[in-house]
């Protein structure tokens, strides 16, 4: 139950981390090689919060795999599927079809039982 936990607040933050990256890209404007590129996308929050959440994800996961076993704990990086089909509705107004959400029944179930 603890892994399910942990994997929980681990696939959030990457969640999280995707969706700040697509709004940073939504904000990057056109790409280009200079230096007020560069700059105004050093300064982009969104990209900074992105940066952060993946930090935050990382170091969790770093946790994850030296206590749990390998076997057990990479399966659960598969709960950000799920909160990534959330935050498609959410934040991006996207539809989900219904053979999408029976999918994630799935995912979820495999999760369960794996962490069991």
């Amino acid at each position: 139950m603890r892994l399910l936990l942990i994997s929980i607040l681990q696939s959030l933050l990457l969640c999280g981390g995707q969706v700040l990256l697509k709004f940073a890209l939504q904000h990057m404007g056109t790409f280009t090689w200079t230096c007020d590129f560069v700059t105004r996308n050093l300064t982009n929050w969104w990209l900074l919060a992105c940066g952060l959440c993946y930090a935050c994800s990382t170091a969790l996961w770093l946790y994850i795999v030296r206590t749990f076993p390998f076997s057990m704990a990479y399966p659960m990086i598969s709960l950000s599927y799920v909160f990534g089909m959330f935050a498609a509705m959410v934040f991006f107004h996207e539809e989900v079809p219904l053979v999408r959400w029976v999918g994630v029944l799935f995912i979820l179930a495999g999760c369960v039982l794996i962490a069991r």
